[in-house]
């Protein structure tokens, strides 16, 4: 589904297969967000993105894993590309559905949509609890008092957003750092150098959107990744 089309942007040309898999996926997979929990996984999908794509199509299969441990976790896609195309997929309780939702989507050229991701995260955690927001970027050209004006009601609703920063651009890392401060979640970096690091990073988010942070603390025992975002949260805080 397409979030917050307005009527001053351009329809976004969407290819027919995409469109074709979420509507398939739309009608198999249902909604259980009573009994388990629930993860936005939000992409940022320019052009300047696509090296790290693949990378990021594997990584999201770690999270569902940890999430089983626990009790399972659905995950929504959102991502953004081109001009004004902004998506969401239904909720998905199977990793491979999300991977081949992943491996059909290529990056485009256009600005960040960040705004869009954060009013759409909220507007489904009116609907249902939402555990967490991922997001994962490498850019910011949106006046950040706007985004943190997007972020409160995250943080009104108890859904601290993860901000996976790719590069290291300064403006981008205070941006996301703000993002995570206001709504308790945490900054991290999406190091393609560090995948190992990263993967337990997610694993660790997945555990917490799945379990609470009872979950994360019992996963901390033995996982590095759970302890970084641990203390990751609390120095947002």
């Amino acid at each position: 589904m397409a979030i917050e089309k307005r009527k001053d942007t351009a329809p976004a040309a969407v290819s027919a297969d995409i469109a074709a898999f979420l509507a398939e996926v739309e009608q198999r997979v249902p909604l259980t967000a009573e009994r388990r929990g629930r993860l936005i996984f939000a992409l940022d999908a320019t052009l300047s993105r696509q090296p790290t794509w693949d990378m990021a199509c594997g990584l999201q299969g770690e999270m569902f894993d940890e999430a089983s441990k626990i009790g399972g976790l659905d995950i929504q896609l959102v991502y953004y590309r081109g001009i004004g195309e902004c998506r969401a997929s239904p909720w998905l309780a199977d990793g491979g559905k999300l991977g081949a939702l992943m491996a059909r989507i290529d990056c485009q050229g256009g600005r960040t949509q960040i705004g869009r991701v954060l009013r759409h995260a909220e507007a489904q955690a009116g609907k249902g609890p939402v555990g967490a927001l991922v997001f994962v970027g490498d850019a910011l050209e949106e006046p950040i008092d706007a985004l943190c004006a997007e972020a409160g009601p995250l943080a009104l609703r108890g859904v601290p957003v993860f901000m996976f920063q790719e590069g290291a651009d300064p403006a981008v890392e205070r941006g996301f750092r703000e993002i995570a401060r206001l709504t308790r979640g945490a900054y991290c970096r999406f190091d393609a150098g560090a995948a190992a690091e990263l993967r337990a990073l997610l694993r660790a988010v997945a555990s917490y959107a799945a379990g609470g942070s009872k979950a994360l603390a019992a996963l901390a025992g033995s996982s590095p990744g759970a302890r970084r975002l641990i203390s990751a949260m609390q120095d947002s805080r």
